[in-house]
C-alpha cells in the first residue's frame, strides 16, 4: 500500500492536459509526493488485499493505515479510484472521499511513473512482482486452481485407451508367436499377464519340467502346463526366436505395470477434481464424459438429456433421420448402476442417473465445497429407485406394506359362434348310408361300362386284310349313344351326388371316344402315305 499527497492542486483542474505532467519522473515528483508505504509479507497477503480492493471491500491492513495516517489530516479529502470502496471508507472511518474523472486521470499518471515515485525498487523486481500478482489474481477471478486441472484427466483417459489397444495387439501377437512352439499353453493359461511372465521366465518349452513357476501360477495349472510341455505338438524354434519373444513379453509386462500406475493416478485426479461425479458413475466413465465434452465446465453446461446421450451422437442422428427409436444411453451405459439392472429397466435407470449426474457435475465444477456427500446421497436415491423397479414397485396400501400387490392376469374369454350351413339347403335330406350305397353302385356300373368300351375300341382298331373296319364302328357308336340316351331318359330324378357321378361317366366315355377317333385318323394317314410311296416306286 502507498499513500501519495498532491502538491499542486491547481494543475489537477486541467484534466485534458494532466498527462503532460507525468511524462517524466521529475515532473511527476512535482505533482505528487510519497507520504507512506507499507509492503506485504508475501504473495498471498498481496493477493488477499488486491482481491478485497477488486470486490470493493476494506481489508484490515488498509483500515489500520487509514486510521493512523489519514486521521491526522482528517480535514483533507481522499481520492479513491473505486466509488464503491470510497463509500465503504466513508461509512466506517468517516473520511471524505472523492471520485471523479480527474481522479482516474491522476491514478493513470501515477501508475505510469510508479518506479520513479517509489524509490529503492529495481525495475526487474517490480516487473516480476507485478507478473506474479497478475497471475494469482487472474486465477482467483476464474476460480482456477492448479489442483483442479481437467486437462490432465482428458490426457490420462486418452492415454489409458491407447495403452489398452496396444496391450491387446502385443498380447495377441505374443500368444500367436509362442503358440507355434507351445500351442497348448494358450488354452491352459487364460490370464495374459501370467502367460507373458511364464514365457519370459521359462523360454523354451523343454525347460518347463525343470523350472519352478509356482510364484506365477497355482499348483494345479502348473502341473497341467508341465504335462502338456512333454507331449506338445508345437514346432522347434531357435534361441534367437525365443529371445525375441521374451523381449516382446518384457514390453507387455512393462506396459501393463504402467497402465496400473496410470489408472491409480487417474483415480486420484478424479477424486480431487470431480469427487461427486466419480461416486455417481465411476472414475473411468466420469473421465470419458469430461474428455468427450472438452472440460468439466463445458460438461456442466450440458443438460441431463445430453449427458445421457453423450457418446451416442451417430446413433441419435441416424435414428432421427430414419424416423426410428432414438438411443437411450451413450457413455453412461458403462456405469455400474446401469450395468446391474435388467434390460427392461436400463432406459429408466440411465435417465435418472443422467439427471443426478448432471447435478453432481455442476456442483463439482462451480461449487466451492470439495466434499462428496452430494454424490453419495444421489447414488443412494438411484439405488433405491432401482430396487423399487426390480420389485416392480407395486405394494399394498394397507397391511404390512411389505408384500407385493396381487394382480391377476387378465384373460379375454370370447365366445365364437360357428355358422351351420345345413339350414341353407332346400333339397330333401337323404341318410348317409343310403347316399354312400348309391354312389358305390353307380361307381361300379361306370367302371364296368368303361371297361367294355375299351375292349370294343380295341377290336375295332384291329385291321382286316390291311384295312380298318369303318362302317361297323359308326353303326355301333350310334347304337350305343341311343341306348345311353334311353337309359338316361328312363332313370328317375336322383340326388345331386348321383347326377355328378353320371356326368363324370359321360365325360370319360366321350374322352375315350375322341381318343379312338384320333387313332383311326392317324392310321388312315399313314396308309395313304404308304400307298403313294408304292405308286411312285412302281412308276
Amino acid at each position: 500500500f502507498s499513500l501519495l499527497q498532491v502538491l499542486n492542486e491547481k494543475k489537477l483542474q486541467e484534466v485534458d492536459s494532466l498527462w503532460k505532467e507525468f511524462e517524466t519522473p521529475e515532473k511527476a515528483n512535482k505533482i505528487v509526493k510519497l507520504k507512506h508505504f507499507e509492503k506485504f509479507q508475501d504473495t498471498t497477503e498481496a493477493l488477499a488485499a488486491s482481491t478485497a480492493l477488486v470486490e470493493g471491500k476494506l481489508s484490515k491492513n488498509l483500515k489500520k493505515i487509514l486510521k493512523k495516517i489519514v486521521a491526522k489530516d482528517a480535514h483533507e479529502q481522499l481520492a479513491v479510484a473505486d466509488a464503491k470502496l470510497g463509500g465503504v471508507i466513508k461509512d466506517k472511518l468517516n473520511l471524505s472521499c472523492i471520485h471523479s474523472p480527474m481522479v482516474t486521470e491522476l491514478m493513470r499518471g501515477i501508475r505510469s511513473q510508479i518506479e520513479g515515485l517509489i524509490t529503492g525498487l529495481p525495475s526487474r523486481e517490480m516487473a516480476a512482482m507485478c507478473l506474479g500478482l497478475a497471475h494469482s489474481l487472474s486465477r482467483y477471478k476464474l476460480k482456477f486452481s492448479p489442483d483442479k486441472v481437467d486437462t490432465m484427466i482428458i490426457q490420462a483417459i486418452s492415454l489409458l485407451d491407447d495403452l489398452d489397444k496396444e496391450l491387446n495387439n502385443y498380447i495377441m501377437r505374443c500368444r500367436e508367436w509362442y503358440g507355434w512352439h507351445f500351442p497348448e499353453l494358450g488354452k491352459i493359461i487364460t490370464d495374459n499377464l501370467a502367460y507373458c511372465k511364464c514365457v519370459r521366465k521359462v523360454g523354451d518349452r523343454s525347460n518347463f519340467a525343470s523350472s519352478d513357476v509356482s510364484d506365477i501360477l497355482p499348483e494345479e495349472i502348473e502341473e497341467d502346463v508341465k504335462a502338456a510341455a512333454e507331449i506338445s505338438m508345437g514346432t522347434e524354434v531357435s534361441e534367437e526366436d525365443i529371445n525375441n519373444i521374451i523381449h516382446l513379453c518384457d514390453q507387455v509386462i512393462e506396459i501393463s505395470e504402467y497402465r496400473t500406475q496410470l489408472y491409480d493416478y487417474l483415480k486420484n485426479r478424479m477424486m480431487a477434481i470431480a469427487p461427486n461425479l466419480t461416486i455417481m458413475v465411476g472414475e473411468l466413465v466420469g473421465a470419458r464424459l469430461i474428455a468427450h465434452a472438452g472440460s468439466l465446465l463445458n460438461l456442466a453446461k450440458h443438460p441431463a438429456s445430453t449427458v445421457q446421450l453423450l457418446g451416442a451422437e451417430k446413433a441419435l442422428f441416424r435414428a432421427l433421420k430414419t424416423k426410428r427409436d432414438t438411443p437411450k444411453f451413450g457413455l453412461i451405459y458403462h456405469a455400474s448402476l446401469v450395468g446391474q439392472t435388467n434390460t427392461k429397466n436400463k432406459g429408466k435407470i440411465s435417465r435418472m442417473l443422467a439427471a443426478k449426474t448432471a447435478l453432481t457435475i455442476r456442483y463439482d465444477a462451480l461449487g466451492e465445497n470439495t466434499s462428496a456427500e452430494m454424490g453419495a446421497e444421489n447414488r443412494l436415491k438411484v439405488e433405491t429407485r432401482l430396487r423399487l423397479l426390480e420389485e416392480r414397485g407395486m405394494r399394498r396400501i394397507s397391511g404390512t406394506g411389505k408384500a407385493l400387490a396381487r394382480t391377476d392376469k387378465y384373460q379375454n374369454k370370447s365366445e365364437v359362434k360357428i355358422f351351420d350351413p345345413s339350414g341353407d339347403s332346400t333339397l330333401p335330406a337323404v341318410s348317409k348310408k343310403r347316399r354312400i350305397q348309391e354312389v358305390d353302385e353307380q361307381d361300379t356300373e361306370v367302371a364296368v361300362k368303361a371297361k367294355k368300351l375299351k375292349a370294343e375300341m380295341k377290336e375295332e382298331t384291329t385291321v382286316e386284310d390291311g384295312e380298318p373296319v369303318k362302317k361297323k364302328k359308326k353303326k355301333k357308336d350310334k347304337e350305343k349313344q341311343v341306348e345311353e340316351e334311353n337309359v338316361l331318359s328312363e332313370e328317375p330324378p336322383t340326388s345331386p351326388t348321383v347326377v355328378v357321378t353320371t356326368c363324370v361317366a359321360l365325360l370319360l366315355h366321350y374322352a375315350l371316344f375322341i381318343d379312338t377317333f384320333v387313332c383311326l385318323q392317324n392310321t388312315e394317314k399313314k396308309k395313304k402315305k404308304k400307298k403313294k410311296i408304292k405308286d411312285e416306286d412302281e412308276d
